[in-house]
């Protein structure tokens, strides 16, 4: 008999289809965002679980939802799954690294272009018709070759970004949890420090209790005026009010963001802000990288279901 399956998000049809072969799926197709009291009731029965970095696995859902055996998410982050309450149940816990890597990185140096060049808001001006003569100084943005790249995580996709920044002759620095000798960057004790020293600040650390608002007020006070903040991380590591704040105040010159405190809830003060680049989460956003996360989870799944180790597990 297949094991019974959620699929808490939308996935590619060919994921879809080889899930299928396999299991026997409850899916979710139309996207809907489930409260915890739907996502609970869903889970009901099932043996294993197909999640995003959205979907909140605690303790508490864990107890309601006994036959689950599976957390598999299609998600590099894991902060949205209490992976101690999971190993203390018996529930084995994956995710999916390595293969969003060079996308995402692809994507946190393309959003920091576009914030540094104004791209977005200049593409407004043209499409509604107001771009009717040049001028010299018209949407003069700041230049990213040759300027200073602070990175606020050293992990595989924060290392992936610096080596695009090398290659425009951009000096790097970097803090995270340790100094990393293998690699031949300014290290910096803490993000305060590391935004003293830097034209831009990109954001690529986990989520989580330990990096929540990380980037506060002090933080962007240092980052000066005509430093830049690029978040392709977690909403929760940026204190957002502050944020919106030092973007209104002049504290700091603009924001590059993909991802958000409440998602898809986006503050109509950013919304509105001509110095902002927003996107909806969509860092790891490409057809090739989608689906390859999507056949790792599915991967991870077939596995623990045949009673073979997870290809990708996360220990508590």
């Amino acid at each position: 008999m297949k094991k019974s399956v959620l699929v808490c998000r939308a996935v590619f049809p060919d994921v879809l289809e080889r899930l299928a072969e396999h299991f026997d799926l409850e899916t979710n197709q139309d996207d809907v965002v489930w409260s915890r009291e739907e996502l609970i009731a869903h889970l009901q029965g099932k043996a294993g679980v197909f999640v995003t970095g959205t979907q909140p696995i605690d303790s508490a859902l864990l107890d309601a939802c006994p036959e689950l055996k599976a957390v598999c998410s299609m998600a590099v982050g894991y902060n949205n799954i209490d992976v101690p309450a999971c190993t203390a149940r018996g529930v084995l816990v994956s995710n999916a690294p390595d293969v969003l890597t060079e996308t995402t990185a692809d994507f946190g140096f393309a959003l920091m272009m576009a914030t540094a060049r104004r791209i977005s808001e200049s593409e407004h001006f043209l499409r509604s018709g107001q771009w009717t003569k040049w001028s010299v100084d018209a949407f003069a943005g700041s230049d990213v070759h040759s300027a200073t790249l602070g990175v606020l995580g050293m992990g595989r996709i924060g290392q992936a970004i610096a080596h695009r920044a090398a290659a425009f002759n951009m000096e790097i620095a970097y803090t995270s949890r340790s100094p990393r000798p293998n690699l031949n960057y300014t290290y910096y004790p803490d993000a305060a420090s590391l935004a003293a020293i830097v034209d831009f600040l990109i954001v690529i650390t986990p989520g989580g209790a330990g990096t929540r608002g990380m980037i506060d007020a002090r933080v962007l006070k240092a980052l000066g005026p005509d430093g830049y903040l690029i978040n392709v991380a977690r909403g929760s590591v940026v204190d957002q009010p502050a944020l919106i704040d030092a973007l209104r105040d002049g504290v700091i010159a603009g924001a590059g963001l993909d991802v958000f405190v409440n998602e898809p809830n986006v503050p109509e003060e950013l919304r509105a802000m001509p110095n902002v680049v927003l996107t909806p989460h969509i860092g790891s956003g490409t057809k090739q990288t989608r689906e390859a996360m999507g056949q790792l989870t599915f991967d991870n799944l077939r596995a623990h279901f045949a009673g073979k180790p997870l290809l990708t597990p996360v220990d508590a």
